[in-house]
């Protein structure tokens, strides 16, 4: 499981020119998942992100994490994250999860999110085209790869 983290403003997603969801201080959070995942990789990166000590303190240095600054997360399902283009030009999607193990465990990295910060985050739509807009605080951007645990 994958997932690349980005500290924003504010962050929002339309689909088909409606706002679905949006956000304001506190992470959009992208999430790809593989075949081969399970809950224990939601668990690990959903513990990982709520601690992520990457908002500023009063002296200006990143040691916050979103519970402290009392942030919101809004966390978009993407399938490209395993994208592989090791290959020619046309990248391949091969260990991306299909929808009936990708969506459950999307759902389950939600659902592990709001018990790690107590605070039921907003969502995409599983799937659909979306649009999603933000503005990155920083930039502050972190990788995460639950097949490369860093602790």
């Amino acid at each position: 499981m994958r997932i690349l983290i980005q500290r924003v403003t504010r962050a929002s997603v339309s689909i088909d020119g409606k706002l679905h969801s949006s956000i304001g201080k506190g992470l959009l959070i992208l999430v790809g998942i593989e075949e081969s995942d399970t809950q224990t990789d939601v668990d690990y990166l959903a513990g990982k992100t709520a601690r992520l000590r990457i908002f500023d303190d009063e002296a200006g240095v990143m040691n916050l994490d979103l519970r402290q600054i009392g942030g919101e997360i809004l966390a978009v399902s993407q399938f490209t994250l395993h994208a592989s283009t090791r290959k020619g030009n046309r990248p391949s999607y091969i260990r991306a999860a299909g929808e009936p193990i990708a969506r459950p465990l999307y759902e389950a990295f939600l659902t592990a999110l709001e018990q790690e910060t107590g605070r039921k985050p907003a969502a995409g739509v599983f799937g659909a085209n979306m649009q999603v807009e933000l503005v990155n605080d920083g930039p502050v951007t972190i990788w995460m790869d639950s097949k490369n645990k860093e602790y």
